[in-house]
């Protein structure tokens, strides 16, 4: 695999540390992986860009999926991803999901996750849109992510006690991931990154790994309104970009049809309404109290998002409005206080009260269905370079992730990536190189965005990516991510000039790397498929349209599109060369 050469202009590394394995993320699929090759005896770093406990994980609400009740299995787990994944699931992964995920989660709850349980003290399992079995396991009510993480955090802690000098889990919190190290042969090396200003080490350094694990979430922040927290700006997928790796299904980005409406104007992070609300009932109306959704789905308020956000923003056109309301008013006050009392509680802060009156609701960006392409064992095209959770595309998702599958597969691939290291390390010892330092030119070779570009991107992806898109507002965003681009590239040319490193202008920078790829993507696949709706292109075209794209960066920056043969992934490259070894 050849890497591109492109790396964000940064201060060369002013320290350094060694490990077998470097994780870059501490939501389910980061910790999990970390604890995984730690308990096998591997050194390992977790690098962070917020707290320990700031993943992504812990805003989820709704639950893990898993067939852990009674008369569910796996085969009809299976059935219903494949449904909501419209034929572009990889069906092998899927298997995979739901065949190891009962155990999975089962071992999450001995790592010391505890799940709301029933009176005879069984799983409380609920259910959610797109699936026709009770299979969500959920804690706290809607607080399912904010104890997972912190189970997970807990083991972490307790897995690196301050008094053992030979500790085998060191974490790195504050840290920004820039770049991907390689060794001459074009294998992982590790990773730079820089410390905001926390912690024992400060500014930009590097950990020097032969295994790289990302599990650094989604890329929300590339849509001005989002249920992503302010650090998912969609940096892993930007960084296996500049390393070479292949990325898959950027297009198909979930909006999650309920989240609290702030006003037209409101930006940036917004609080979400779980599915599980309408999975215990709740009804989507418009301001005359119509349930629009009866009759467009047999399931109605209870369909796969895209079927749900596409319902809400059809009827919204037709009645000129902002937002639709969701009516959980039958609740009444003693369920909304002990099944969602995370809800309850924000939309109250911003002056609602769900037990009373109906809660104003609309689309908004929430999980990326693709990203860094791997295989079923968390590898990628990248030699070394392993991803699970939000910011891989494993092919579990297809064109529209089952409500509450993300936690299970960041649980499961994570298993599978470390299972992976720790017998590649047992296998061949992998020491750990240690590349030439990294020179510090006397220029930049690639310009760096200025700040404010990120809320410029935030609304061209808005306006032309969104629910609604079209050949015209893709080409129009695409003509707008390209001047972007060329400006600051004009400018470097010219004078040599752009904008200072730093984290703000490191974060703009990786979202219009996304930005412009899920654009190229969205604009290539002229059908709608999941949660890709084309106005355009308003029919599903199984012929032409279903197998994945696969996109790459080349080294002047533009990319490299092709597509799949069929609906299932090729083996990554370095899969193949296994198989060619054996």
């Amino acid at each position: 695999m050849t890497s591109t050469g492109i790396r964000l202009h940064a201060p060369a590394p002013g320290w350094s540390i060694t490990a077998d394995v470097v994780v870059v993320g501490s939501g389910v699929a980061g910790l999990t992986a970390a604890l995984r090759c730690e308990a096998a005896g591997l050194n390992t770093v977790v690098v962070t860009k917020a707290r320990l406990d700031d993943g992504s994980t812990r805003w989820a609400q709704g639950g893990i999926a898993a067939a852990l009740g009674e008369g569910d299995t796996p085969e009809q787990h299976l059935d219903d991803t494949l449904v909501a994944g419209v034929g572009l699931c990889d069906e092998e992964a899927v298997r995979i999901l739901v065949t190891e995920g009962p155990d999975a989660v089962r071992r999450l709850i001995e790592t010391g996750a505890h799940f709301d349980e029933s009176a005879e003290g069984r799983l409380a399992l609920t259910r959610e849109g797109g699936h026709h079995r009770r299979r969500i396991a959920h804690a706290g009510g809607d607080a399912t992510g904010a104890e997972i993480s912190r189970a997970l955090v807990e083991a972490v802690n307790e897995a690196m006690p301050e008094a053992t000098g030979a500790r085998r889990l060191r974490t790195i919190e504050n840290a920004l991931v820039l770049d991907l190290l390689t060794d001459a042969d074009g294998r992982t090396a590790g990773v730079t990154l820089h410390v905001m200003g926390e912690g024992q080490h400060d500014g930009v350094g590097a950990v020097h790994a032969p295994a790289v694990v990302l599990a650094t979430g989604g890329m929300g922040q590339v849509f001005s309104a989002t249920t992503n927290p302010s650090v998912s700006t969609g940096d892993g997928v930007a960084l296996a970009l500049r390393a070479g790796a292949e990325v898959s299904d950027l297009e198909f980005v979930q909006f999650h049809p309920t989240v609290l409406f702030l006003g037209a104007d409101a930006e940036g992070q917004q609080p979400l309404v779980s599915e599980a609300v309408r999975g215990e009932g709740a009804h989507l109306v418009d301001a005359q109290g119509v349930r629009f959704m009866v009759g467009q789905h047999e399931l109605a308020e209870l369909a796969p998002r895209d079927i749900v956000a596409k319902g809400i923003t059809r009827r919204m056109e037709e009645q000129d409005a902002t937002h639709m309301f969701l009516d959980a008013r039958h609740f009444g006050a003693e369920m909304w206080e002990h099944r969602f009392p995370t809800i309850l509680a924000a939309c109250r802060a911003h002056g609602i009260d769900p037990v009373h009156e109906p809660v104003p609701v609309a689309p908004a960006a929430h999980y990326a269905s693709g990203g860094v392409r791997t295989d079923a064992h968390g590898r990628t095209t990248v030699p070394g370079l392993y991803a699970c959770g939000e910011v891989a595309c494993t092919g579990v998702h297809g064109a529209n992730r089952l409500a509450s599958n993300s936690l299970l597969e960041g649980l499961v691939y994570a298993e599978r990536i470390a299972a992976d290291i720790v017998a590649n390390h047992a296998v061949n010892g992998l020491p750990a190189p240690v590349p030439a330092p990294v020179a510090h030119p006397e220029k930049p070779a690639h310009p760096l965005l200025a700040p404010e570009s990120r809320f410029t991107i935030q609304r061209i992806m808005t306006r032309g990516a969104g629910v609604l898109r079209s050949e015209e507002s893709l080409a129009t965003a695409a003509d707008a991510l390209q001047r972007l681009h060329t400006d600051a590239r004009g400018a470097l040319d010219e004078n040599g000039k752009t904008a200072e490193p730093g984290v703000d202008t490191w974060e703009a920078t990786n979202l219009l790397c996304v930005a412009r790829v899920l654009v190229a993507a969205a604009r290539l696949r002229e059908e709608t498929r999941g949660c890709h709706w084309r106005e355009d292109h308003a029919e599903r075209d199984d012929t032409r349209w279903r197998r994945h794209i696969v996109v790459r960066l080349n080294p002047d920056r533009t990319l490299a599109v092709h597509t799949t043969d069929t609906a299932d992934f090729p083996p990554t490259r370095q899969h193949q060369q296994r198989l060619q070894e054996q």
